[in-house]
């Protein structure tokens, strides 16, 4: 599939996600086939302010193409603005946050906010459309409250768009309860612009399903493939070849917890690497045994020596008996 003139080589997504889909693991997210990886959400204002945290955010520096970056605000001005700013970092397709449900975003009149505000989002996406040359991407819900997502998506293709992610939640829901996927097969039935289903996207079976009940034209990964960045793989080669591949060994998951705990400390030092990486180190650990001590132990360790010695002794010692 494509956006705008951007191909992809297969429809597998990473979804942007804040405060976890940083380069390393958008790098390791590339490394077992996602086809396109999203920045975690950057704030317009803070971006065309300069604010030095969040243009970190925008280091794309050593990735392949295609990525996305993911802007969020309320004023046309400030993302038109941004969005040029991040055409100019490298980034091949500018995406518009409007499905954020986090208190702190919508009482500042963005993220999901947007969804009960659909002049200003028409706005907002003809501001970016102008200002960039890149194709520009909508992320929505389902609505705010009641379901508004087949005309609101309606109306974001007549804003010129090139493609919509539909997460089958409102905002009142934020992540409880399940996914209507019938949704994403109604917007899939009304628009013309490619649609990216977003959702309960846990295991290769939901993808093949969610394809399959929807007509969607790609997925969009996000808690299903935290500390399992192997589900694309997994999903990538049953679309190939109609075949499952088998789940990861626990010796695997604790090499892929240290292949992206190095990647993590390489681009943000011992310090800030480590820290940020706890709650990914916890995600790879998920569903192995008699990891309790261990995952103390990592929250209290804060030198890269420890950490490593405390997972390859995990894995040579604890998990060996396993086998």
């Amino acid at each position: 599939m494509q956006i705008g003139g951007v191909k992809m080589a297969n429809p597998l997504f990473l979804a942007p996600m804040a405060g976890v889909t940083d380069k390393a693991f958008r790098l390791i997210a590339r490394r077992y086939g996602c086809a396109l990886v999203y920045t975690e959400m950057i704030s317009a204002r803070a971006l065309v302010y300069q604010n030095k945290k969040t243009r970190a955010l925008l280091d794309l520096t050593g990735e392949e193409p295609p990525l996305a970056v993911q802007l969020l605000g309320g004023e046309p001005l400030n993302m038109a603005r941004a969005a040029g700013i991040a055409q100019k970092a490298g980034a091949q397709i500018i995406d518009l946050n409007f499905g954020c449900p986090t208190p702190k975003i919508v009482n500042n009149g963005a993220g999901a906010a947007l969804l009960k505000q659909p002049h200003l989002a028409v706005q907002i996406v003809e501001a970016v459309r102008r200002a960039v040359t890149l194709p520009v991407t909508v992320k929505l819900r389902a609505g705010w409250d009641k379901i508004n997502v087949r005309e609101f998506a309606q109306r974001m293709e007549d804003a010129g768009v090139s493609a919509l992610t539909i997460h089958g939640r409102t905002r009142e829901q934020y992540y409880q309860g399940s996914a209507n996927w019938d949704l994403i097969k109604q917007v899939k039935n009304r628009v013309k612009v490619p649609v990216i289903g977003n959702g309960d996207l846990w295991t290769t079976a939901d993808a093949r399903r969610m394809l399959k009940e929807t007509g969607c034209d790609a997925l969009m990964f996000a808690r299903g493939v935290l500390g399992n960045p192997w589900l694309f793989r997994q999903v990538n080669h049953f679309l190939k070849n109609g075949e499952e591949l088998p789940a990861p060994t626990p010796q695997e998951k604790i090499a892929g917890a240290i292949e992206h705990l190095e990647l993590a400390v390489s681009f943000k030092g011992e310090v800030r690497g480590l820290k940020e990486m706890r709650k990914h180190l916890v995600w790879y650990l998920k569903g192995l045994p008699h990891t309790a001590r261990l995952k103390e132990q990592l929250f209290r360790t804060t030198e890269m020596a420890e950490v490593l010695f405390l997972l390859r002794n995990y894995q040579e010692k604890r998990l060996s008996r396993l086998n």
